[in-house]
């Protein structure tokens, strides 16, 4: 989620394969991604009835284990910060710091915004979520609009009583780094102190679902193991309730960029997601 210049988003790009599964021999949050998968996605493939007729991919599974629960979704940037400088430059509190509004986001090097793929990704995580009996909020409604503030983006999760919250986003590091990391709250002596224990649980539960769900390693250049403990994060730090973020790779790294840039891929990533959440909301 390195931010770029709200006046000079840069463009770049980088095509390589997805990756993809086998209908065998699969993990099981492969074998989830199957029933969760949307319309588009590959992953359609091997769910047969009992006579052998095919179910919709997309049919909510019976089960509504997350059914009571409360999640916001908050993903990362939008569409239209970068027409709006004087607006998301504008200085916030974070407690530990004084930090822009919002930001712009890291784009491919193709031009594939961070903002886009956030909202995509948000949005399909929403769907599972929904059909497996949670509520669900998003901090934003579109991929058009401007904001809202960090401060704002907390306040949501909040004012929701969330059983979890999560910030989706994806970095703009140096092209030969690669991997993903989830980054959890340290206290601070703030608002978010009570909730760092059950942030970091979250944390660790989304961490093994998403390496086992898209096969992506851990980042070679941030954290330990694929987690991140941080205190300047405005989401984090005005955070009542456990909240984490999830940076899903880095998207100036070629391969990386290519799976971001795939539909099918980005609906492996909303089931690991889904699967994280799920793992640490059950009773």
């Amino acid at each position: 989620m390195r931010a770029l210049p709200a006046s000079a988003l840069a463009a770049c790009g980088l095509i390589v394969s997805a990756c993809g599964g086998t209908a065998t021999g699969v993990p099981a949050a492969d074998q989830m991604a199957r029933r969760d998968a949307g319309p588009t996605a590959s992953a359609t493939a091997g769910k047969a009835g009992p006579a052998g007729s095919a179910r919709p991919a997309d049919k909510a599974p019976a089960a509504r284990p997350l059914a009571g629960r409360v999640v916001v979704i908050d993903p990362g940037h939008n569409g239209g910060n970068a027409r709006a400088p004087k607006a998301i430059n504008r200085k916030v509190n974070v407690l530990t710091q004084w930090k822009a509004c919002d930001t712009t986001g890291t784009a491919t090097n193709s031009g594939y915004p961070e903002a886009a793929f956030t909202w995509d990704v948000s949005k399909r995580l929403a769907k599972i979520l929904r059909s497996r009996g949670a509520t669900v909020k998003l901090t934003r409604s579109s991929n058009t609009g401007v904001g809202p503030c960090i401060t704002e983006r907390a306040a949501i999760g909040n004012d929701s009583k969330a059983d979890a919250a999560i910030s989706v986003h994806a970095d703009g590091s140096s092209p030969g780094n690669r991997g993903f990391h989830v980054i959890m709250p340290k206290k601070i002596g703030g608002p978010v102190d009570p909730v760092v224990g059950a942030s970091s649980r979250l944390g660790k539960s989304v961490r093994d679902a998403f390496r086992e769900g898209t096969g992506l390693p851990y980042s070679t250049y941030i954290g330990d193991k694929g987690l991140d403990y941080r205190n300047d994060l405005g989401g984090l730090n005005l955070s009542t309730v456990p909240k984490i973020f999830i940076e899903a790779g880095n998207m100036r790294n070629a391969g990386e960029a290519a799976k971001f840039r795939d539909p099918e891929f980005r609906q492996r990533i909303a089931v690991a997601l889904a699967n994280g959440l799920q793992d640490y909301l059950r009773p």
